[in-house]
């Protein structure tokens, strides 16, 4: 019995990791870090620990297009002026999944996309917000 179950899991492993190894998640964009391996390490060696923003946040800045970010993200300028690239996402709980609760992100609409479209993103709070 102990034998048989080894070998599912074995066999089922790895498929259940490539069925959730897709999209934004998979890349880190938007999880908290504290250095740019932290993001790296999460499968893009592009990404960089943006620590302008409080928990720091896995992301590229200086994105001219949405074609310069990952998957699943999209080309915003941030009240700072600078153009990031953040996650795409439907509500608050997608913004969340690598984030303590002390440095949520926001799911908003209240954006100024770089690119036309309706598409929300995880907007973090800079450092200095409370």
């Amino acid at each position: 019995m102990l034998r048989a179950a080894t070998l599912s899991l074995a066999l089922f492993a790895p498929l259940f990791a490539l069925s959730c190894g897709s999209g934004s998640d998979a890349l880190g964009v938007a999880a908290e870090c504290a250095s740019d391996e932290e993001c790296q390490a999460q499968g893009v060696d592009t990404l960089s620990c943006l620590t302008q923003f409080r928990g720091g946040y896995c992301g590229l800045a200086g994105c001219a297009a949405n074609a310069d970010c990952p998957e699943d993200a999209i080309c915003v300028t941030h009240t700072d002026q600078q153009n990031y690239c953040f996650k795409v996402c439907g509500d608050k709980s997608e913004c969340n999944t690598h984030r303590s609760v002390d440095n949520e992100a926001n799911c908003s609409a209240n954006i100024v996309r770089v690119e036309a479209g309706s598409a929300r993103a995880c907007i973090p709070l800079s450092s200095g917000t409370l």
